[in-house]
């Protein structure tokens, strides 16, 4: 009786009708990756604020290029701005789905530096000040370039869009690229 109609049993099974409207209705994982970019981009734009405007209780450009300076980053301002700006950038790119691999590069890199600078030498946890929130950061950031930002952003119309290995990898080696140079200057 399998592939039979019961109610009609010499004609065969109707055949599931189609959902094209499926297809252009956002998913589970659209709104979870929306949530994802939300989040950890709007975090990082606000730690971009700090450094740049002095918003969010952060210090501001000259506070931030007196830390930087401490850190061996001269001149301290200079690094003060680069850093900001990847981080308000990269963290609204990152949020809305802008020009993504690129917008995940800029806090890839950013994270890389602090783990190099501060970090690093505070073992795992971010209780000890450790690595733990930087690398989180790193990883979300080169996920969703993995992934793809999703169909609840602006790049989903762009090749880039869709995510896969060379987003990734453009991510991951711009941000790694762009933290050599800084920490060697």
């Amino acid at each position: 009786m399998v592939g039979k109609n019961i109610l009609h049993p010499t004609s065969a099974a109707p055949e599931p009708a189609a959902r094209p409207a499926a297809a252009s209705r956002s998913s589970a994982s659209d709104w979870g990756l929306l949530l994802l970019r939300l989040t950890f981009g709007l975090l990082m734009a606000g730690h971009g604020a700090q450094k740049l405007f002095g918003l969010f209780g952060g210090g501001g450009l000259s506070a931030t290029g007196r830390g930087f300076e401490s850190l061996g980053y001269r001149p301290g301002e200079v690094f003060a701005v680069f850093g900001g700006l990847s981080e308000l950038l990269g963290g609204l790119g990152l949020a809305l789905g802008l020009l993504t691999p690129l917008a995940s590069a800029a806090l890839i890199g950013v994270m890389i530096n602090a783990m190099a600078t501060v970090t690093g030498s505070r073992g795992l946890w971010a209780a000890d000040g450790g690595l733990e929130y930087n690398v989180s950061i790193a990883v979300v950031a080169l996920a969703i370039a993995a992934i793809g930002p999703g169909r609840l952003a602006v790049d989903r119309i762009f090749p880039w869009g869709k995510g896969g290995w060379p987003e990734a990898g453009l991510a991951l080696g711009l941000g790694g690229l762009g933290a050599a140079v800084t920490l060697s200057l």
